[in-house]
């Protein structure tokens, strides 16, 4: 069996993955990980769990062979709650939800939980191993500080610069998590005295012929190109885009593949800018990015290859 970890919410892309399990003879079992709340029944002792979801499936930990670590959300706190107990609440059952993942860590992953969640959770640290990976970064800072950031703006950005927050600003329907970035420019500069309360990262605003998302599984690309080159951020933008196939040069999957495996990532959603100068300038890879529309627009058969590479890799564990 295969567990998979996503949200209430979650369509498309799990349909899929399931479509295809299904094909394959191989049980499944959806976790929503925003109800590991009261509408569940858990227990975890020293070495499994048992957990009975608010549909009355029940699943025991002996049963599971891998696992699809797809989405978390945070956890639904009940309307009816205390206020003096909704943290106590959400502490509690996000110490219940880690220590049930735990019980799993030993079965293959996609991708393994705690490489995972150090990727996710640091942007600086990506651009650092994409570097070592010959991969071209822009000059970037994460900074509370006024006067660096301004010193940075002078040195490195000719005049215009992106900010953007290394934390979620909202989601898409399917829960991906959304880092809208924002120019600034010298006249906006001067507004940022409230920088303190709120660190942001800065980069140069790179004059871009487009935008790439590469999907990558284990080695395999994906890659489609979006005609987006006026804005700062196609997610968040309102025109009228399109995906279309994009090949990778050689070179650029090479080093990818290299930087993927040093953080020890099985799959991930590549942000990628060609810039107008010819460079490829890699942003940020995003462990569990949203992939659906190139599935759906160019036919990428991502789901099919996400599943194919946890079902191997139990049949090498077993």
């Amino acid at each position: 069996m295969i567990l998979c970890i996503t949200h209430s919410q979650d369509f498309y892309n799990i349909d899929l993955f399931f479509e295809y399990l299904t094909t394959q003879n191989i049980p499944y079992f959806r976790l929503n990980s925003d109800r590991i709340n009261h509408l569940q029944k858990i227990s975890v002792s020293a070495n499994s769990f048992e957990l009975t979801d608010e549909y009355g499936n029940t699943v025991h930990s002996d049963n599971i062979k891998g696992v699809w670590h797809r989405k978390a959300w945070k956890i639904t706190i009940p309307e009816e709650l205390d206020g003096d107990y909704r943290q106590i609440f959400l502490k509690e059952y996000g110490n219940l939800r880690y220590n049930l993942f735990t019980i799993l860590e030993h079965i293959p992953w996609i991708n393994p939980y705690e490489k995972e969640k150090k990727i996710d959770g640091n942007k600086i640290f990506q651009l650092n191993i994409a570097q070592k990976n010959n991969l071209t970064i822009p000059h970037t800072i994460f900074s509370n500080d006024e006067n660096t950031i301004k010193t940075f703006f002078y040195q490195y950005c000719h005049g215009k610069a992106v900010a953007k927050l290394h934390s979620v600003t909202g989601k898409t329907m399917t829960g991906e998590n959304i880092l809208a970035t924002t120019i600034i420019e010298e006249d906006t500069l001067g507004h940022i005295s409230d920088i303190a309360y709120c660190p942001m990262i800065f980069q140069p605003y790179i004059d871009k012929e487009y935008e790439l998302r590469i999907v990558y599984v284990d080695g395999e690309f994906y890659t489609g190109k979006i005609n987006n080159s006026e804005n700062a951020d196609w997610r968040v933008s309102q025109g009228n885009y399109f995906w279309s196939y994009y090949e990778l040069p050689e070179n650029i999957k090479l080093n990818l593949n290299s930087m993927m495996k040093e953080m020890g990532l099985y799959i991930g959603a590549i942000d990628m800018i060609k810039g107008k100068d010819g460079k490829y300038y890699f942003l940020e890879v995003n462990p569990q990015g949203e992939w659906g529309m190139l599935q759906k627009e160019l036919d990428f058969p991502i789901a099919q290859r996400i599943a194919d590479n946890l079902i191997k890799r139990i049949s090498f564990h077993e």
